[in-house]
């Protein structure tokens, strides 16, 4: 499967999941920046941590909010998946990538999403979430301009420990 197909695949499960589970969307913790939430879809329980950037450089034109989620869905046998909501759309084929404490992952994106290039470092970026102090992402807008946004990872542990604990 192309990894094109793959975020197709991934950001529509994203959009099912929350659209089929709107009013069961439930409240698992706020953690600082982090905040943690369950619901059931018809593949069962789902729970994500997410938070949004401390900082935006430059604000591409037509930003709109970006989320970073940590997703948990055991019925699929998904566990700590990392996706980006940029909140702008990407420069078509190009790679971004999220920084933690100077550890770097590639991520591939499409249209104004983002995850992990090699999906098999999923357990190893979220464990560097939870020891690490900051987090970046970089990326080139469609417009051809370098994006950095900037995350506190104050709560990201307790967010993932909630997340762990529900599903």
């Amino acid at each position: 499967m192309s990894k094109s197909a793959v975020a197709l695949a991934l950001a529509g499960t994203l959009v099912l999941t929350v659209a089929a589970s709107a009013q069961q969307v439930r409240l698992l913790g706020e953690h600082r920046a982090w905040s943690s939430y369950g619901a059931t879809d018809t593949a069962g329980e789902v729970c994500f941590a997410m938070t949004k950037p401390e900082s935006v450089t430059p604000a591409p034109d037509g930003y709109t909010q970006a989320y970073i989620y940590i997703t948990n869905r055991p019925a699929e046998n998904v566990g700590t998946e990392f996706n980006l909501v940029a909140g702008f759309t990407f420069q078509p084929d190009s790679m971004a990538t999220v920084s933690v404490d100077g550890q770097v992952f590639n991520l591939f994106t499409q249209n104004d999403a983002a995850w992990l290039d090699d999906a098999g470092q999923a357990e190893a970026l979220a464990t560097a979430i939870r020891a690490g102090s900051s987090m970046s992402v970089e990326g080139t807008s469609a417009a051809g301009i370098k994006v950095t946004q900037a995350y506190s990872l104050s709560g990201a542990t307790a967010a993932q420990q909630s997340i762990a604990s529900a599903c």
